[in-house]
């Protein structure tokens, strides 16, 4: 029997993914699971966004439409990021897609030729090198490290810009650090990518989630309007995460192509999901600051809670809703500690190391669930420790 292609076997999973498989097993088995491994709000579609959908079916808007995605929703989409980001976009420059992961698929396929360089934030969103890699581009790795407070060093990734460099990625709100770039070094990127004629993908998906000042774009620096790419979509800001929405906003010539690359696979996205994603910008309960509120409160007991568990330490993060601990002064591997917490207390995680080699001495417990649910978590999790301290002790 002839083989697959080569890429499948470069390219990899998602730690979050198998975790909660394994998760589903033993919930399966009768166990109580507390699931924190997955990026899912626990809140639902505003009522608005949920009329719109129904009120588009009862209409019959369940036909092909176009590829790039509804015009109505092309120009909210641009009228969102003006409103949000401050960032003046033709709805021409819109893409609509089945999800983010699909955008930043099409994106690297577009721009990517083999033997070019991707460079991407370690730890970071596993997709990123697995896409790149998939695509017979070198991925390397720049690192986001507690010395600089997980932000990017503009000196390491200038250091690492070779000719056959095309792509910078950011991600900003991280995942899965839950840091917000600064301005100042956001600056720095998009000089060197001005400087060394490179593309930046932003993956700004979690753009609406912060906590305390104004959300920068990359798009917004000098020079940056030509050459990025955002990714950006429903899933997290609205709680749309089944519904798989997401969109990338480009350069003319480059949606251009992203169109072409939608043309050939996907053909386009749901109508009726579509006009309930105009809804869902226009937000009329404000749905999306009130979700937010809730998540900042998760966030100031989750973190408070989780620096009280021997060895632990977690700084709080600007935005996301992911809580990134150093279990490095427990003396255990990140993996052992993860599948102590899901065997024995019933708590899924996700051990650093699926984000990068510099999660290594890292846990990411997403807060995306109640205050309660986050108590008895940490709870359990108290329980259990006991297990890593007496290791600590034998070491």
């Amino acid at each position: 029997m002839r083989s697959i292609a080569s890429r499948i076997s470069v390219m990899s999973g998602e730690g979050a993914l198998s975790v909660f498989a394994r998760a589903k097993e033993l919930e399966c088995q009768g166990r109580s699971i507390i699931h924190l491994e997955l990026g899912e709000p626990d809140f639902h579609p505003a009522a608005p966004v949920k009329d719109a959908l129904k009120r588009a079916l009862d209409e019959g808007k369940d036909r092909y439409c176009a590829v790039a995605g509804l015009p109505a929703l092309r120009k909210a989409v641009a009228d969102y990021l003006f409103e949000t980001r401050n960032l003046r976009v033709s709805a021409d420059n819109v893409v609509i897609a089945p999800g983010c992961k699909i955008a930043l698929f099409m994106a690297i396929m577009t721009l990517l030729e083999p033997g070019d360089e991707v460079l991407y934030p370690d730890p970071g969103f596993p997709g990123f090198a697995s896409i790149t890699q998939g695509f017979n581009g070198l991925a390397i790795p720049f690192t986001l490290s507690a010395r600089n407070r997980l932000q990017p060093d503009p000196v390491e990734i200038a250091a690492k810009i070779t000719p056959r460099t095309k792509i910078l990625i950011t991600n900003s709100p991280s995942n899965p650090t839950g840091v917000v770039y600064h301005d100042e070094i956001q600056h720095q990127l998009a000089q060197l990518a001005v400087e060394h004629n490179l593309f930046v993908i932003s993956d700004e998906i979690y753009a609406r989630i912060t906590y305390g000042g104004s959300y920068l774009s990359m798009m917004r620096y000098p020079g940056m309007q030509d050459r990025t790419i955002i990714i950006d979509g429903f899933s997290k800001s609205f709680a749309m995460t089944g519904w798989r929405l997401g969109y990338a906003v480009a350069p003319l010539r480059i949606a251009q192509a992203l169109e072409m690359l939608a043309v050939n696979s996907y053909t386009c996205v749901a109508e009726f999901t579509q006009y309930a994603a105009v809804e869902a910008l226009k937000d009329r309960e404000g749905a999306t600051p009130r979700m937010v509120r809730e998540f900042a409160m998760r966030r100031e007991q989750f973190v408070r809670d989780l620096n009280q568990v021997p060895g632990w330490h977690c700084q709080a993060p600007e935005g996301a809703f992911y809580a990134w601990v150093n279990i490095a002064e427990t003396g255990m591997p990140a993996e052992e500690i993860c599948r102590i917490l899901l065997e024995e207390a019933g708590v899924a995680a996700i051990a650093g190391a699926a984000f990068g080699a510099a999660g290594r001495d890292y846990i990411r417990f997403s807060f995306a669930s109640s205050r309660q649910t986050l108590r008895e978590a940490v709870e359990r999790i108290q329980a259990v420790s006991s297990i890593w301290q007496k290791s600590a002790v034998a070491k």
